[in-house]
């Protein structure tokens, strides 16, 4: 199967081959979200993986022979990491020399034990852009999505103080499931249009769940309302997202409402979410809104990432649109992709939208994350 990830890549390579590669790792490398690292990262102009870590029963195995039968990835195992020794993840001496960074999507038994594990990495001068939830609560560890709140990364320089890290810390991307409305709603907020409250409802994908997930007898014909721990994600990370870099860490926002139920679905790859909005004072009609939406633009735009969508936010018009099987790898997975907006009886406006779990919601989300860092300077 054709890597379209790769082939794209391959085409910037040649603007941007004078550039040195940084030499980076992945912690966790052996399940689906460091799996889906390694195939994101092939060809990709400006990093290049030398390290993959993992639990002790890998430590010490090649990667194929590590990850081989647990390989989930619509490619085979890349060559170029297939006798790569895979190293024990809390073997700290062990680290390459030239590891410029890692990517962490690492899976302990505790919370506490990953942010252990995450901040050991800082204090050993190596960068940290993880997956993991553990830190997006630890208020000087910024949480990021590069169209809403690059300027976050302001935060790092306080984590580093505060921890007496000297070039180490550690950043975090938020869960997949706000990913699939939020943008859209930080649109309108840029645009003046302020939002008073949502209601979410997400119906979020098998492949969220990780592998072997969710059992098929469980799963087929079926729908789970409940999927542990997202609702709160999804009410409670945008706040943090939305807040401001103060002193000591991040400031919550508290000036949006939110309202969530979080479903699990019989989908593949692509969380969908059905967003009801009030406005608070303005209330923009729906050509301004769409507008809004197909024409905003951020930073990673801006600055032409690899990883960036070329529009972030992507209107169809068609009545049953958006459709995970159809729209979920729009502009390499990355793109926000959202229909059926018009006028709520209850609230001002109700739509439909719809993001890549596993590329945007996951690693995709992180190296673009990643990019943006390193052109402001804080990965080297």
């Amino acid at each position: 199967m054709v890597n379209y990830f790769q082939l794209i890549f391959q085409l910037k390579i040649g603007v941007k081959n004078h550039m040195e590669k940084l030499k980076i790792g992945v912690l966790g490398a052996t399940g689906i979200v460091g799996q889906n690292y390694l195939q994101l990262l092939q060809g990709h102009p400006w990093f290049d993986i030398i390290d993959v870590a993992a639990s002790p029963r890998s430590a010490g195995k090649t990667y194929e022979k590590a990850a081989g039968p647990k390989w989930q990835m619509p490619i085979p195992i890349p060559e170029s990491l297939k006798d790569l020794k895979v190293r024990d993840v809390q073997d700290y001496d062990a680290i390459p020399e030239d590891v410029s960074f890692v990517f962490s999507a690492i899976n302990m038994p505790t919370k506490d034990m990953i942010k252990e594990v995450e901040f050991e990495y800082a204090r050993k001068g190596i960068p940290v852009i993880s997956n993991n939830s553990a830190h997006r609560w630890t208020s000087d560890v910024p949480m990021i999505i590069g169209e809403i709140n690059s300027h976050h990364s302001d935060v790092i320089p306080i984590q580093q103080k505060n921890r007496g890290f000297l070039k180490g810390f550690v950043a975090v991307k938020p869960n997949c499931s706000l990913q699939s409305y939020l943008t859209a709603i930080y649109a309108l907020e840029k645009a003046n249009y302020k939002v008073d409250k949502l209601i979410i409802t997400t119906l979020q994908a098998v492949s969220g769940a990780g592998y072997p997930g969710v059992a098929s007898l469980d799963m087929v014909d079926n729908i789970i309302p409940y999927v542990g721990g997202e609702e709160e994600k999804t009410e409670k990370e945008p706040l943090k997202i939305f807040g401001k870099v103060g002193e000591k860490g991040i400031i919550n926002d508290d000036s949006i409402q939110i309202s969530s139920t979080c479903t699990r679905v019989a989908v593949r790859d692509g969380h969908t979410a059905s967003v009801n909005m009030k406005f608070k004072d303005r209330i923009p009609n729906r050509e301004e809104i769409i507008n809004i939406w197909k024409t905003f633009k951020a930073l990673p735009q801006e600055l032409g990432l690899p990883f960036a969508p070329k529009q972030p936010i992507i209107y169809l018009e068609d009545e049953d649109r958006p459709q995970p099987i159809k729209d979920r790898n729009n502009d390499k997975g990355m793109a926000l992709t959202v229909g059926r907006l018009r006028e709520d009886n209850v609230f001002d406006y109700k739509f439909v939208s719809l993001s890549h779990n596993t590329i945007r919601g996951a690693a995709g989300g992180a190296i673009l994350m990643a990019e943006m860092l390193k052109t402001k300077g804080y990965l080297k």
